[in-house]
């Protein structure tokens, strides 16, 4: 029988390597074909690598916490050993606990070296939306997914989809999904003195890694202002009864991200950035908006894509499933790449003012507050209004303090004038 290298394959457009967060697999284990291996953290998404053959598993050529570079070998297989042998098929899957990305290529290629085969699995690619479990279920049932059209939200295919391209009546219960890797959660109890260390990794490693490197590059400075919102919260309100009818929960980020995407078209600079290899400034003819999402696993910045050709009702349909898959760790890598700007709603949790760091290589982050009521004096009489405050935080190479009041202060009497958004749609 064969014995066979199996290299870690591309898993996602510039991504070279990832750091091993735990074999699912040990020497002596039989593997069958796209049967998950490894789970690998890269770039705030843990993808669990599948085996493209059948057979044992030989040996592990890397321990938990170390870095593999793409086209490195991972482990060894003694093909067919313990198990019928399988030719790696055309569509070879790489699942991940955000959303599975399928390969579209040829079989993997093989390569002879001094009697030992090299298997490296087809690079991944970003083809349709599907769960993991509804690829499976694909899989099982020898469809092609990439052919079946997607009923569900931004067109993603749902299990019920696959069953009906098969001509069957409803989804069949498929195989349990892979965990996803929890976070370390400290001990509740701190009174018996001591410490306690535990290594720094996973997402936790890579958050750490991508802010030190933006404060390190960027030079922050933030303005602070605040918005009477008064009348976007009325409009809100006339919103939800109509949106509660479409199955659609409107918050006040659709409204931010159309106010601000208007006067970013206006402050162009805002959606630009800085290729520090190339020493150019890069404006984009394009709205992708990052929004901030707290999760179990970490905080991660899910994108919506085209922001400025969608409409109130749309941004608010898509903010939630992103924001819930976010959670569920069920976001595919593409979906978390290529914002212009990003934008953090910490009113949510109840902040009232900070100074967040920039997603570089953006050069602007929008922050939005908890709304609060005050007394104002309006023509000479006591009244109530709302207000909520806002920050923006720019890459002074780039943005000077003045140009960052200006664009500011544009955006408040966006927010403060909802209606008038209507005058910069297009």
């Amino acid at each position: 029988m064969a014995t066979k290298n199996i290299e870690l394959p591309e898993i996602g457009e510039g991504v070279n390597e990832g750091e091993l967060v735990s074999w699912l697999v040990q020497p002596g284990d039989t593997v069958e074909v796209d049967q998950a291996i490894a789970e690998l953290m890269t770039d705030k998404a843990t993808v669990e690598v599948p085996s493209p053959i059948a057979g044992t598993v030989k040996d592990l050529k890397f321990s938990e916490g170390d870095t593999i570079e793409v086209g490195a070998t991972m482990i060894t297989v003694e093909e067919g050993a313990g198990a019928a042998t399988k030719t790696a098929p055309a569509k070879t899957e790489t699942k991940t606990t955000t959303t599975t990305t399928t390969a579209s290529a040829p079989a993997p290629a093989v390569a002879s070296a001094g009697g030992m085969s090299t298997i490296t699995p087809p690079p991944a690619d970003v083809s349709v939306l599907a769960t993991p479990s509804t690829r499976r279920l694909a899989r099982e049932m020898s469809v092609d997914i990439n052919q079946v059209s997607g009923t569900g939200l931004a067109g993603r295919v749902t299990r019920d989809d696959v069953m009906k391209y098969t001509g069957g009546a409803g989804a069949t219960a498929a195989g349990p999904a892979m965990p996803v890797s929890q976070p370390y959660m400290p001990p509740q109890n701190f009174t018996t003195g001591g410490e306690e260390r535990v290594p720094l990794k996973g997402i936790r490693k890579k958050i750490a890694e991508n802010m030190q490197m933006a404060k390190r590059i960027v030079p922050h400075f933030t303005l602070m202002d605040e918005a009477n919102v008064t009348k976007l919260i009325e409009l809100r309100n006339d919103l939800k009864p109509a949106a509660e009818k479409m199955g659609v929960k409107v918050t006040y980020l659709p409204f931010v991200m159309k106010a601000l995407i208007a006067t970013v078209r206006e402050f162009p600079k805002f959606n630009g950035m800085i290729d520090d290899a190339a020493q150019e400034i890069v404006f984009k003819k394009y709205f992708n908006i990052g929004f901030a999402a707290d999760t179990p696993n970490g905080l991660l910045v899910p994108v919506l894509k085209n922001a400025d050709q969608k409409t109130i009702y749309q941004l608010s349909a898509e903010i939630v499933d992103l924001a819930t898959r976010a959670r569920d760790g069920k976001l595919s890598l593409d979906e978390m790449k290529g914002a212009c700007f990003t934008i953090t709603n910490i009113g949510s949790v109840g902040g009232t003012y900070a100074t967040p760091i920039i997603n570089h290589p953006e050069v602007a982050i929008f922050g939005m507050y908890k709304i609060q009521e005050r007394p104002v004096i309006v023509n000479g009489e006591l009244d109530v209004a709302s207000f909520m405050n806002f920050t923006v935080t720019c890459d002074h190479r780039l943005i000077d303090g003045a140009e960052a009041a200006r664009f500011l202060s544009a955006f408040i009497e966006r927010i403060e004038h909802p209606g008038r958004l209507m005058m910069d749609m297009i």
